[in-house]
C-alpha cells in the first residue's frame, strides 16, 4: 500500500491500494463514522438526450466523500465497498445527505479521516502525566499535566487533596477528546494503579474502557514502551471481536426466546433478504468466500439494513457456523 500523505494531528491519510491484500487491510482500518473520499462512478439522470438515454441516465465519474455506515470486503470477488451518507461532491449531480456505496479500487487514491481516537495512553510518573493520543495513523502528544504532590516522607496535610486535584486534572484532559475507545494507564510506579482505583470509584465510565500497563519510565519514552508492546493493536482486535460476539449473542437470545423475527441458514435467510425483511445480516467470513454472497449483502445494504462479517476464529463465529454460517435479525416476522 502506498501512503501518499498523512496528517496525524488531523487524523487524515491518503493511500493507494495496490493489491487485494491492501483492500483487506483497509477493510480493518476504515471504521464506521470515518469519512472517506475517492473517485467514484454514478449513474446520473440526463434529460438532454433521447428518451432511452434519459431513462437509463449516464455514468459520470467524480470525487465523492461519505460518512461510513457500513464496510464490506467480499473475499470471493476481492471487492471493498464502503456505504454511507454523502458529505461531499458536485451538488448539481448528487444530493448531499443521500446514501452511496463507494467501491474502493486498486491504484485509485482513497482519503480517510478518522473522527475518533483509537486509544489514549496516559503515562504517570510521580506528579507528572503525559498523554499520547492514538489517531490510528500516528500519535499526538498532549501535556504534561502537572500535580503539586509532596513526597511521602514530607508531612503535608494537603497531600491527599493535591493527589485528587492532580487526578481530576488528568481526567479533565482525557474528557477533552470525544469517542475514546480505549484508555491505557501506564507508568513505572504505584501512581498508575492508584489513579485506576480512583477512576473505578469516581469515574466508572472511564474505568470501564481502561487497562493498566507497566513501563520502566514516564513521559514520551514511556508512551513508546507501550506502543512497542503492541497493547493498542491488541485492544483494537479485542474490541472488534467483542462487537462480533455481541451481535451473535443477540441473535442467539432471539432464537432462545423463540422469536419469529430471526432467520438462519442460507435458504431461509436469502428468502428474508429477498422480502426486504432483514434489519441486520450476520455472515461468516469463509461463507462469503465460498458462496459468493455479494449480491445478497448489497441487497441488505440497499434496503438500509446492516451487514456484519463474523470471523470464524472465535466462539461467536463457531456458533454462527452451527446455524449455517448466515443468519439475520428481521424487521418483522415473515413466518
Amino acid at each position: 500500500m502506498k501512503i501518499v500523505k498523512q496528517d496525524t494531528k488531523e487524523g487524515v491519510i491518503e493511500v493507494i491500494p495496490e493489491t487485494l491484500d491492501d483492500l483487506w487491510h483497509l477493510s480493518h482500518i476504515v471504521e464506521v463514522t470515518d469519512n472517506v473520499s475517492s473517485k467514484t462512478t454514478r449513474r446520473i439522470q440526463d434529460n438532454t438526450g433521447d428518451k432511452l438515454r434519459s431513462d437509463r441516465g449516464v455514468k459520470k465519474t467524480f470525487y465523492l466523500g461519505i460518512d461510513v455506515e457500513g464496510i464490506n470486503f467480499h473475499l470471493f470477488t476481492g471487492k471493498l465497498r464502503l456505504t454511507g451518507v454523502i458529505t461531499r461532491g458536485p451538488e448539481d449531480l448528487i444530493p448531499l445527505g443521500s446514501h452511496h456505496t463507494l467501491e474502493v479500487k486498486l491504484n485509485t487514491p482513497l482519503t480517510i479521516k478518522k473522527s475518533k481516537l483509537s486509544a489514549i495512553i496516559v503515562v504517570i510518573e510521580d506528579d507528572t502525566a503525559t498523554l499520547g493520543l492514538m489517531r490510528q495513523f500516528g500519535i499526538e502528544y498532549y501535556g504534561p499535566v502537572k500535580g503539586n504532590i509532596s513526597g511521602k516522607r514530607i508531612v503535608d496535610k494537603n497531600r491527599d487533596k493535591n493527589i485528587i486535584k492532580f487526578y481530576e486534572s488528568i481526567i479533565e484532559s482525557i474528557n477533552k477528546f470525544d469517542s475514546i475507545q480505549n484508555i491505557i494507564i501506564a507508568g513505572p510506579g504505584f501512581y498508575k494503579n492508584d489513579f485506576y482505583d480512583y477512576i473505578k470509584d469516581k469515574h466508572k465510565d472511564l474505568a470501564s474502557k481502561s487497562i493498566i500497563e507497566s513501563t520502566g519510565t514516564g513521559g514520551r519514552v514511556g508512551i513508546h514502551e507501550v506502543l512497542k508492546k503492541g497493547t493498542v493493536e491488541k485492544l483494537t482486535v479485542e474490541n472488534r471481536v467483542a462487537s462480533e460476539m455481541m451481535a451473535v449473542n443477540n441473535l442467539l437470545e432471539e432464537i432462545g426466546q423463540n422469536s419469529s423475527k430471526v432467520a438462519y441458514g442460507l435458504d431461509e435467510t436469502t428468502s428474508a433478504i429477498n422480502m426486504g425483511a432483514v434489519d441486520k445480516l450476520l455472515v461468516l467470513d469463509k461463507m462469503v468466500a465460498t458462496n459468493n454472497l455479494g449480491q445478497q449483502m448489497d441487497m441488505v445494504e440497499n434496503m438500509k439494513g446492516e451487514v456484519m462479517v463474523i470471523s470464524c476464529e472465535h466462539d461467536g463465529g463457531k456458533q454462527l457456523e452451527s446455524l449455517g454460517g448466515i443468519a439475520a435479525i428481521l424487521r418483522y416476522s415473515i413466518s
